[in-house]
């Protein structure tokens, strides 16, 4: 074996033969259903062989060391489960304290780099959190604000469902900017995880949701606004959806 190669166990090809002996066709006619396979960008193009997501989380767990390169390799699977393993190695490797700064941004890098292989809600959901929004903790955050203005949906859920890692340190101000700037999104996707941000933020800083409310409730998409008021009385979900034209 050269030098360059990474260690057989550690490879895209071996995670993809462990795969592979734990799929099921239940499973697989489940995710069909669950993925609404061929609408749109939901799952086009994506080929899912049945191996249930526990299982691929806890393949990941045994990777997670896998080389950069091979976690690409990985991601230009056309198998959605392959994709989600390189998503929860990343994931798993993000959270961890045990990883390198270096590891670390090619981790993030190779996100944004290969956005192109992050293409459905559940991929973006996996490793947005703590691939990049641990990253950017300390340093400029300019990043989401591009990825929220992007054409592609896969990147403006990305530039929101970031920010959980921000909130998880108290900090909500990144969240309620991008909500903002996505308010009149066209994508339930996005109405849905802004919506879901907007009620975590609001658990730390209920009178900023409040007056977040109170602003925009009028031209926030139904579910974006029920999202975003599940935890609050029936008085005040009544209130603010009466302000809705």
């Amino acid at each position: 074996m050269s030098r360059a190669e990474p260690p057989k166990q550690l490879s895209a090809a071996a995670f993809l033969r462990d795969l592979q002996q734990r799929q099921s066709e239940v499973q697989r006619e489940n995710y069909g259903r669950y993925f609404k396979m061929g609408a749109g960008e939901y799952g086009e193009g994506d080929v899912f062989i049945g191996v249930p997501m526990g299982e691929v989380f806890a393949l990941a767990k045994q990777y997670i060391d896998m080389p950069v390169g091979e976690i690409e390799k990985l991601m230009e699977s056309e198998i959605h489960e392959a994709r989600a393993g390189a998503m929860s190695i990343m994931d798993k490797a993000g959270r961890s304290r045990k990883t390198s700064a270096e590891r670390r941004q090619a981790l993030y890098e190779l996100y944004l780099r290969r956005h192109d292989r992050i293409n459905n809600w559940d991929l973006v959901d996996l490793a947005a959190q703590h691939v990049v929004g641990r990253y950017l903790e300390a340093g400029p955050r300019d990043v989401l604000y591009a990825l929220a203005r992007s054409e592609s949906m896969w990147e403006r859920r990305t530039a929101i469902v970031a920010t959980a890692y921000f909130l998880r340190q108290g900090d909500v101000e990144e969240t309620f900017k991008i909500a903002e700037m996505l308010l009149d999104d066209d994508e339930d996707l996005i109405h849905k995880a802004v919506g879901g941000w907007l009620r975590q933020a609001g658990k730390q800083a209920p009178e900023r949701l409040l007056a977040f409310l109170v602003q925009h409730a009028a031209r926030m998409p139904r579910a974006m606004l029920t999202y975003a008021m599940e935890h609050l009385d029936a008085d005040q979900k009544a209130h603010y959806r009466g302000l809705v034209n």
